[in-house]
């Protein structure tokens, strides 16, 4: 008797079967050396032939089953005995007259189209591979080889493709992820031996990485649909902590995630490559569409239940994807917020500059809310307000207006979404303790400006450069008319200067409109009529004197004045179905006989009654009608002015005041002024007999709760903004050019922390000179002399890097000047020595203000920039994708001027 032989796999006696009756071998019986057992059902039929399986145990079992073998049936014998004991007489009757052998790899060959050739590194993967190549083969067998060579990778490849239901070319990180997300795609290689789950998984992390391990335990471990959250929790608990609490937190977090992974115990490259393509899948999913974004969330969800389960979730905060990441990074900035707000004084640079550093990895999460990012961004240029030392009370009343142009209106910005808040608890605490210490400085600078407003009221004072509402159209539209230019004059009710700044950046945008200010310099602004209304100042500003009147007043006073021109209140402008403008809209603004067309705008003014101001951003897709004026006015010089501005109102901070009216922001002047309030009188008050009372604070009312109040004194209501437009031509308006940035430096400029500054001293960088406001002369707005220069780039400043004068000095640069079209070599150092000052990057918006390049030509000048220092090919100066970041490469600018010393 021969030595004991394993049993017969099913669908390799089948495999066996049909290559026997392929060979066209007339034979009734095939004897196989197996075990003489067989489990399962012993007939089966192979392309119309009926086969039984027989296990013989003696030569006696198998002369019995040759003797029974019904007619038309074919014979499988199982049986270990050899040639010598079955004898002569039973040969006989058997395929090529003898026992023939289970060869695996010969049914391997079979099932891929006959390959002459196995890859030896194949076969040395032991008989596992061949068994599953057999047990696992699809109905038609498996692709054949590109050649005569069945290669280990496509052997395996092929396996796995089947085990995974996959598509061969998805067999990497990305497919494996993705095929985890089904949970009836895993059942089969759930149920592969223990040596095929192996040896498939050994496969596939060899093509697709380390990640494959993890994914593929998951899926053994019954936790396959969990792979992807399992991935995103990976990243934070194999990362390389330096904490000591954190790494503990991580430890704890890696043992009890162990389980879910059938104990595997991940390395670091595992863990890192699992959390990579599970990041990756999130992103590719999230850009998908709206289903996609559902099923993402659905993982991000997952992931931070698991991340509960095992008590890990303080450790959330390190993922740039899961929404909780996005919570406690907040919660953290929150914290800095809170620690750099100064009880008194100005904050601290150290403190200021950490709490940017918070906002920067709140802002490198992936999944950020919007809003509440923006209102972050909002928290950190006020600190840095709060950082800079509050000036001295202005002298004048144009001081006052200006300061509220170029710093304050842009504090009321950031503070109206900051006062907006946030849901977290957390967040909303720290955001209420800056908005009280913003509150407190604004306070003062709003009292200041009523004391002055009331002053040079009362004292009916000349307003010298000073622009008021009434004096708009005699100099500022008028002159424009004189100089051969129409006009577009839109009157945006109720808008103040923090609405203005966003509206001027949604309109500028796209470089299609270019703002001009006199002589090129800062903003300036407009002193509305008192009280603050629209029936006293509107009218006002459209009849060239202070009155009061409604619209058919306004309308008089117009046609009046411009008898040919066009006024369109909010009806006038309205269309029917389909058009965004009327078809006499359209006409008068393409008209060159008609001088002005002005357009009144009430979107902001009717928020105050029926919506939300004070979260508003007004842009032209918020207030839709002034794109679509602007739209058709390419021809006509825009001004863009209000009535008057507005306060938002405070909520449960509001304080009521009586009064015998129902004025919500002025009362009669019957009565003493309070401490909140100002008297004014004079022949700037259109009502109230000429002397009224003003609340200056910005919470305090008389009347009815509304989202938003004006009538008063504070400086956000009192001040008007004033924006010029053109297309292209800087040079439209002589006396008039391109504006330089308009945001101030806080706004814009991150704070650099000072190491070792004292407690309360300003950082240096803060505490640089600035120049004192000049009081502007009685032609600003008088458009008849000629136009000021262009201003010139700043000289070279002699503390620049010596890189600099070494590059203007270079032969090579010298070379890439272009005589036509040169760039100052002043402009250049300018340029490269803000760069390399602030670490090689800078936004556009800090070279343009920094250089002194107006606002519009930052772009095309960058561009001239780079084209000059490119050589071969080999960017020096580069933009970021956001389009707003600009980047010198150092390293290469000295090697191609050869800079070297």
């Amino acid at each position: 008797m021969s030595a004991p032989v394993s049993a017969a796999q099913p669908d390799a006696v089948r495999r066996k079967v049909e290559a026997w009756l392929a060979e066209g071998d007339r034979a009734d019986a095939i004897a196989l050396t197996a075990r003489p057992e067989w489990p399962v059902e012993p007939l089966f039929t192979v392309a119309g032939t009926r086969v039984r399986v027989v296990p013989c145990p003696t030569p006696i079992a198998a002369r019995a089953a040759l003797h029974d073998r019904a007619d038309g049936e074919r014979l499988v014998l199982l049986t270990e005995l050899t040639d010598s004991e079955l004898g002569d007489g039973l040969l006989a009757h058997l395929s090529r007259q003898t026992v023939r052998k289970i060869d695996p790899w010969d049914l391997v060959r079979q099932l891929f189209g006959g390959v002459s050739a196995l890859d030896p590194t194949l076969v040395r993967l032991g008989r596992w591979v061949a068994n599953a190549l057999t047990d696992f083969a699809p109905p038609t067998g498996w692709p054949p080889p590109p050649g005569v060579l069945l290669t280990r990778d496509h052997a395996l490849r092929s396996l796995a493709a089947e085990l995974l239901d996959l598509p061969p070319a998805e067999l990497d990180d990305s497919g494996l992820v993705q095929w985890s997300t089904y949970a009836h795609r895993q059942l089969r290689f759930t149920t592969a031996p223990d040596a095929v789950a192996e040896g498939i998984t050994d496969y596939l992390t060899s093509t697709a990485g380390p990640g494959a391990t993890p994914i593929m335990a998951a899926v053994r471990a019954g936790h396959g649909v969990d792979a992807i959250p399992l991935g995103l929790l990976a990243g934070l608990l194999w990362a390389n902590g330096s904490e000591t609490a954190v790494e503990v937190a991580a430890a704890v977090g890696r043992t009890r995630l162990e389980p879910r992974f059938g104990g595997l115990r991940l390395s670091p490259a595992q863990a890192q490559a699992l959390h990579q393509a599970a990041e990756a899948w999130i992103y590719r999913t999230v850009d998908s569409g709206l289903h996609g974004q559902a099923e993402a969330m659905r993982m991000l969800r997952r992931a931070e239940a698991i991340a509960a389960e095992i008590g890990t979730t303080d450790l959330l905060g390190s993922s740039t994807v899961l929404p909780a990441g996005f919570v406690y990074r907040l919660r953290a900035f929150a914290d800095a917020v809170r620690l750099a707000v100064p009880a008194s004084g100005s904050a601290l640079p150290a403190a200021v500059a950490r709490a940017q550093s918070a906002l920067a990895a709140v802002e490198a999460h992936r999944a950020v809310d919007t809003r509440r990012m923006e209102t972050a961004r909002m928290a950190v240029r006020l600190l840095r307000w709060l950082h800079a030392v509050d000036g001295p009370a202005p002298a004048t009343l144009l001081d006052a207006v200006h300061r509220q142009v170029r710093q304050d209106g842009w504090v009321d910005r950031a503070r109206l979404d900051v006062f907006a808040g946030d849901p977290d608890l957390q967040v909303a605490e720290a955001y209420r303790l800056l908005h009280e210490a913003v509150d407190a400085r604004r306070s003062r600078h709003d009292q200041q400006f009523a004391t002055l407003l009331a002053r040079e009221t009362t004292a009916n004072a000349e307003p010298g450069a000073l622009l008021l509402v009434e004096d708009v159209l005699d100099r500022v539209v008028q002159p424009i008319l004189d100089h051969g230019r129409q006009v577009l004059l839109l009157i945006l009710d109720g808008m103040g200067v923090a609405a203005a700044t966003e509206l001027a950046e949604s309109v500028t945008r796209t470089g299609a409109w270019v703002e001009l200010t006199p002589a090129g310099g800062p903003r300036t602004g407009v002193l509305a009529a008192l009280p603050t209304v629209t029936e006293v100042s509107r009218c006002s500003l459209l009849s060239g004197r202070i009155t009061t009147g409604d619209q058919r007043a306004e309308l008089a006073a117009f046609a009046k004045r411009w008898p040919t021109g066009r006024l369109l209140h909010k009806k006038a402008v309205r269309a029917a179905a389909g058009a965004a403008l009327d078809p006499e809209v359209l006409a008068a603004l393409g008209d060159p006989a008609i001088p002005v067309v002005a357009a009144v705008i009430n979107t902001i003014d009717d928020a105050l009654d029926r919506s939300d101001p004070g979260s508003t951003v007004w842009g032209t897709d918020t207030i839709t009608a002034v794109g679509d004026l602007l739209a058709s006015a390419a021809d006509r010089t825009v001004v863009v002015v209000s009535d008057h501005g507005h306060v938002v109102d405070r909520g449960p901070e509001s304080v009521v005041l009586p009064s015998a009216s129902s004025e919500n922001r002025w009362r009669t002047g019957s009565g003493p002024a309070g401490a909140d309030e100002v008297a004014v009188s004079g022949g700037r008050v259109a009502l109230g007999g000429g002397s009224v009372v003003l609340p200056w604070r910005e919470e305090v009312r008389y009347g009815p709760r509304k989202a938003g109040y004006h009538g008063g004194a504070a400086p956000a209501e009192a001040v008007i903004p004033l924006l010029v437009l053109t297309t292209n031509d800087d040079q439209a308006v002589p006396g008039w050019a391109g504006g330089p940035v308009a945001s101030p430096d806080w706004w814009r400029e991150p704070l650099a922390e000072v190491m070792g500054a004292p407690s309360g001293s300003a950082s240096p960088a803060s505490n640089r000179h600035r120049r004192p406001v000049e009081p502007q002369a009685e032609s600003l707005f008088d458009l008849d002399p000629a136009p000021a220069p262009a201003a010139a780039a700043p000289a070279p400043d002699p503390t620049l890097p010596d890189l600099v004068p070494a590059l203007l000095a270079s032969p090579r640069y010298a070379e890439r000047r272009n005589p036509r079209t040169p760039l100052a070599d002043e402009r250049v150092a300018a340029l490269l020595g803000i760069l390399l000052a602030a670490g090689d990057r800078a936004t556009l918006d800090t070279l343009a203000a920094r250089a002194g390049v107006p606002a519009h030509r930052i772009t095309g000048t960058i561009t001239a920039l780079r084209r000059l220092l490119q050589v071969e090919g080999y960017p020096v100066i580069t933009i970021d994708p956001d389009g707003r970041t600009v980047h010198l490469n150092r390293a290469l600018l000295v090697e191609q001027f050869e800079l070297e010393p």
